[in-house]
């Protein structure tokens, strides 16, 4: 680490040590430095890909570098990322596509490769790896790092690491990834939205209160727009407002989430970085081009999402206890309904068994424009949870089922299915 203990900073492009307050890295002329207050102590980091999805179609696809993109699910569904050229026209994620192609009508919009955007994922995620074994993904394209400890290790305090880190990402899978510095999560986190694309922010133990200072609470990560709306009812619209109340008031108001908005106010958060997270729940849903009220359409549609579920279950080796089933109306209010099965299941039969009536209880009849399917109290699925049955019919039904599903595996998606399935529309699985 020598150079760095008395360094105000450092070059992200070289490494160099920098004096506090310059503008350009003495040794590669590079204007990309990181200083601050207590900068080569920190350990806690947020890494986050930058407009990750439409990065990697733009990598793979020259000709788009320049272009406004998203990657978006249909002519009904919504944006799943932006460029950044994009969002100079105010798109964004989550608006439906039909408003961000009335915003851009050059807009390029490309259907979702989710599998290739989870390698790629896989790809940083182990990139991050190198560098600490803690390492928590919190979704396809973002994680915390604890890089505590790894400074003899790599010779370099961690905020050296993290720019080594960038480095690698880019010169290995062509993407661009921002960094969030700071002495927990929920502060890392915050400094990774500061500094994009291809930032690098640090939020110090010192300057912590001044930053957060400046925020209304709806800009807090974890405080949702219901939360902001309440606590606006209160009179809290500001942090400051907010560490103004006491911690008893914030309990009797709002009861766990109070404690942690206590906490929050005061840049607190004693939650460590943990590695891996237990799956919870095990889900596939679809946004329709056309809104639909036919229930036998939506049950069809259905029992191929149930078959996604099944899928995705095999893959992780769960099966689950619990049913749920969501239906999102054209006028966008939600309903779901869920069941809890004695047997867990994994099999598409099975969860369709269960799920159908469950349609049938949350649809009124009126338009639909989504729906979704899931299992959760989830377990591990062997052989017998699969096949198991008193009933042999049943048992010979799992059979055909689990071979079904070998057949598509190998052959495609349509290369054995049970009839319902073929009565759906062309809706997209999520």
């Amino acid at each position: 680490m020598s150079g760095y203990s008395e360094a105000g900073g450092f070059c992200r492009d070289c490494d160099a040590p920098v004096r506090a307050g310059a503008r350009r890295c003495p040794a590669c002329g590079s204007p990309r430095l990181v200083s601050g207050a207590e900068l080569f102590a920190l350990t806690i980091a947020h890494v986050d890909c930058d407009a990750f999805f439409a990065s990697i179609e733009k990598r793979d696809n020259p000709q788009l570098r320049e272009m406004p993109v998203i990657v978006g699910g249909g002519r009904r569904g919504v944006v799943a990322a932006a460029c950044y050229v994009a969002r100079t026209y105010g798109i964004h994620s989550a608006m439906p596509v039909g408003q961000a192609k009335k915003l851009c009508p050059d807009l390029v919009c490309i259907p979702p490769d989710k599998e290739k955007y989870a390698a790629e994922g896989r790809k940083v995620r182990a990139i991050m790896r190198r560098f600490t074994p803690l390492v928590e993904p919190i979704s396809i394209d973002e994680a915390f790092l604890d890089l505590s400890g790894t400074e003899r290790l790599h010779g370099a305090p961690p905020a050296v690491c993290l720019a080594r880190m960038a480095r690698m990402v880019e010169d290995e899978l062509g993407l661009g990834i921002s960094i969030g510095l700071s002495f927990n999560k929920f502060l890392a986190k915050m400094a990774s939205d500061l500094d994009k694309p291809r930032g690098f922010a640090v939020i110090s133990r010192c300057g912590a209160r001044a930053f957060l200072d400046g925020l209304r609470v709806d800009e807090l990560w974890g405080v949702g727009p219901a939360a902001a709306k309440a606590l606006a009812k209160h009179g809290v619209r500001t942090v400051p407002q907010l560490r103004a109340r006491e911690h008893g008031w914030l309990i009797a108001r709002f009861g766990k989430l109070g404690a942690h908005l206590h906490d929050l106010a005061r840049g607190l958060d004693p939650r460590p970085v943990t590695p891996e997270h237990e799956t919870k729940s095990i889900s596939a849903e679809t946004t329709f081009d056309v809104d639909i009220s036919a229930l036998p359409r939506l049950e069809a549609i259905l029992w191929r999402l149930c078959n996604k579920v099944m899928e995705r279950g095999l893959k992780k080796g769960l099966a689950g206890h619990r049913v749920t089933v969501k239906l999102k109306r054209a006028d966008f209010t939600t309903r779901t309904a869920s069941t809890h099965m004695d047997e867990a299941a994994v099999l598409a039969g099975r969860i369709f068994a269960a799920a159908r009536p469950l349609l049938r209880k949350v649809h009124d009849g009126g338009p639909c424009r989504l729906i979704g399917v899931g299992i959760s109290s989830l377990v591990e699925a062997d052989a017998a949870t699969l096949t198991g049955s008193l009933d042999a019919r049943a048992a010979r039904a799992a059979r055909a089922e689990l071979a079904a599903h070998d057949l598509r595996r190998k052959f495609g998606g349509r290369a054995a299915d049970f009839g319902l399935s073929f009565k759906g529309g062309g809706e997209d699985e999520e």
